[in-house]
């Protein structure tokens, strides 16, 4: 064959049938380059590539040669001078389509891109910044780490050949390639077919797999050529992994997915205790800020005490303390300006009124002219209502919750009457011992409460959410209206769970009922509210300023469903004519046990929790199931001396599920310590029923839920059937 001439090929398109553009039909056509070995072995071949893209075709005097493109071969890719007179289709088009197959050369492109001065060099800070660039998240401590070893020359800087090796170092991923090449063909790639297994059999996709898979490539796959043989390389595969779709937390319920047609009993809602406190409950520094955090994180339910204040202004702050004081009209306010600015589904008020007559009209006043329209004063429809609205038909509407003169059926006949003498408060002033702590039923404290009168203005703004002293639950069922809320402290509500816990649920399916911690709670902790939510308590309020275990546990109910604040009950809840007792779940209908197997493979960038130089931490995992008394455990890994750059365990953690609908599953990494307490490192918490089976990563919160990336976990899941 002459050198210099090109055979004439029907070339159209790749073997998978994907339209090929100029320059790769010229690479089809095929080229004449020389091929060196060394500096006096320089010898001219015709090269081709085949119709699978991923082989070259090439013939020697000898024989006819195909050589398989792989990222090694790739690698080595360069521009070399033409023999003189050589006739040549574009190399262009090979120096472009061969390297995108190899993550180096892409990585150089960035460095070039990124190497503003053309220098050919960049420091820590140039390299932060192009990470950030290229989309990549780093943990500093680690990356400078990583920059230094790299960092051959010792210069403080790092040229391209080094920049591409502290990129390799900074993402490899032994073990996610493993899992890749045990479904890739060649080790190299996965092709559709290839992918699709490992949607059905790892992460147990079902329906469309087709589409999922090659929606999957266009959206994660970096390299152009692999995306038209649809094809996923091991990068684009992490990439996916990585994401929100490779994400343990199922993303088809992390937007508004539940029915927000029910009755507002029907549904947990996310709630604040004393939301104008900032720190503890006695000296505690108190302000609107504490309602713009809340609202601003979902919470639906926010609190108010109000007393008396100078110059006929209602003020708030806890009663009896050295809280500091914050004026009502400023809360209701901030009420005004973000309560839709997270949900659009309703905000109650709860008020915890102190105030006189006088002033409680005052508050009346502010609440009608500040909020105005937001402000629900009569039912929706203008009828005599026959049960609670659902938070669909309440949205962008404020509900207060307090006490009020008559009831609802008496204001929509025109009936008035006295005003109300009695308690216009629902807690207790002082703290009541709990039984929890002690036993002796004889050690009370109490502060006698007050009789107040309650104002027909301040009344006339409660419409479904009607404070009411609670008496029992056969009482409940006989007299009580829809439209009452009782309020309960936890002690109460836990014995009230002991000796009763169907009869709750039943009652809880039928009106709100609130949760408040212990007065004993000076310094704002929190109780666990996976307790009350067993029994179908709606408004569980927590002190949203204390971080923890319990604050965790309410940020991940509250994670789905749009983290719009309310999430609905499950059916056994709901439905007044089922029985179920949190204590024994076993005896409900529909009884369905679950086995969770979690197998905690890594773990990735690892934030440091100790400040001091050189320390580096020897994480664990633990796995923790929050859910009715039957279901609670936790199950740790062993722990991994000296590395939260990449740390390996694969272990494997077995859980019984009784009650999945209630669940959920805490991830927690710890730096182990043995002669003290473990130090938090990072968590993760989400409900039961949002875990996506197969191979996923966990994306870290810190203590106080806010993310942390890139530190994360690399988990596989199964659930399966024990019954």
């Amino acid at each position: 064959m002459n050198p210099g001439a090109l055979p004439s090929f029907p070339v159209l398109s790749c073997s998978s049938g994907i339209q090929a553009d100029d320059d790769l039909k010229s690479m089809f056509v095929g080229t004449v380059m020389r091929k060196i070995k060394s500096r006096t072995w320089k010898k001219q071949r015709y090269f081709r590539l085949q119709e699978d893209c991923m082989t070259i075709w090439y013939k020697n005097p000898q024989s006819v040669i195909i050589s398989h493109l792989s990222k090694a071969t790739c690698c080595t890719a360069r521009t070399i001078p033409f023999a003189r007179g050589v006739q040549s289709t574009s190399w262009r088009a090979w120096r472009v389509y061969f390297p995108l197959n190899a993550i180096s050369r892409w990585i150089c492109d960035w460095f070039k891109k990124a190497d503003k001065n053309r220098d050919g060099q960049m420091n820590f800070k140039e390299v932060r910044n192009l990470l950030k660039m290229m989309n990549v998240d780093m943990n500093e401590h680690h990356a400078l780490r990583l920059f230094t070893m790299a960092d051959k020359s010792q210069s403080g800087t790092l040229e391209d050949d080094e920049f591409v090796l502290f990129y390799k170092m900074l993402t490899q991923r032994e073990d996610v390639l493993r899992v890749f090449q045990e479904y890739s063909s060649d080790g190299q790639k996965l092709m559709l077919q290839d992918l699709k297994d490992f949607l059905r059999e790892e992460q147990l996709h079902e329906d469309g797999v087709q589409q999922y898979a090659l929606k999957l490539i266009e959206r994660y796959e970096p390299s152009d050529t692999a995306k038209m043989l649809q094809a996923m390389t091991f990068d684009g595969f992490l990439m996916y992994l990585s994401s929100s779709e490779g994400s343990i937390f199922n993303p088809n319920m992390v937007d508004l997915y539940q029915d927000m047609t029910q009755p507002l009993c029907h549904y947990f809602i996310s709630s604040s205790h004393n939301t104008y406190l900032l720190e503890d409950q006695i000296r505690g520094h108190s302000s609107v800020e504490g309602y713009i955090r809340a609202l601003k994180r979902g919470c639906r339910c926010v609190e108010v005490d109000c007393w008396d204040g100078p110059n006929g202004e209602p003020i708030v702050y806890h009663g009896h303390t050295f809280t500091s004081k914050i004026f009502f009209k400023d809360v209701v306010t901030v009420l005004g300006n973000y309560a839709f600015k997270a949900s659009q589904y309703p905000v109650i008020l709860s008020i915890e009124n102190h105030c006189s007559v006088e002033q409680q009209k005052v508050m009346a006043q502010h609440l009608t002219q500040i909020l105005g329209d937001k402000l629900l004063k009569s039912p929706l429809d203008g009828k005599i209502p026959i049960g609670l609205p659902s938070p669909e038909d309440l949205k962008g509407k404020i509900l207060l919750k307090g006490k009020k003169i008559g009831g609802l059926e008496n204001c929509m006949n025109g009936v008035v009457d006295d005003p109300l003498m009695g308690e216009v408060s629902d807690e207790e002033d002082t703290a009541e011992i709990d039984d929890d702590h002690h036993r002796n039923d004889s050690i009370r404290h109490r502060v006698k409460k007050s009789k107040q009168r309650l104002s027909k203005e301040l009344s006339d703004c409660v419409v479904y959410c009607k404070s009411v002293h609670f008496s029992s639950f056969k009482h409940s069922q006989i007299h009580s209206k829809f439209y009452e809320i009782s309020s309960f402290t936890e002690s109460k509500t836990r014995k009230h769970i002991r000796e009763a816990g169907s009869e709750f649920v039943l009652h809880n399916a039928r009106q709100l009922s609130r949760v408040y911690p212990s007065g004993l709670r000076t310094d704002s902790s929190n109780f666990n509210p996976q307790d009350m939510w067993n029994a179908g308590c709606q408004i569980v309020a927590l002190n949203f300023q204390t971080a923890g275990v319990e604050m965790d546990l309410n940020d991940g109910l509250f994670s789905q469903n749009g983290h719009c604040g309310y999430i609905l009950k499950p059916t056994f809840m709901r439905n007044t004519d089922e029985r179920f007792d949190p204590e024994n779940p076993q005896n409900r209908d529909g009884y369905k046990p679950l086995s969770l197997s979690v197998q905690v493979i890594s773990g990735q960038q690892l934030p440091k929790v100790n400040i001091k130089e050189g320390s580096i931490i020897d994480p664990l995992v633990r796995v923790e199931i929050h859910g009715v008394p039957l279901d609670q455990a936790k199950q740790e890994t062993r722990y991994i001396d000296n590395n939260g750059f990449n740390p390996v365990w694969h272990d494997t953690l077995q859980f019984t599920i009784h009650v999945p609908e209630l669940a959920l599953v805490r991830f927690v990494v710890e730096d182990y310590d043995k002669t003290s307490k473990n130090d938090f490192v990072g968590q993760f918490t989400l409900p039961f029923i949002c875990i996506q089976p197969g191979y996923r990563h966990i994306h870290l919160l810190s203590k106080d839920g806010t993310s942390i990336p890139p530190s994360s976990l690399f988990v596989h899941v199964r659930i399966t059937k024990l019954m």
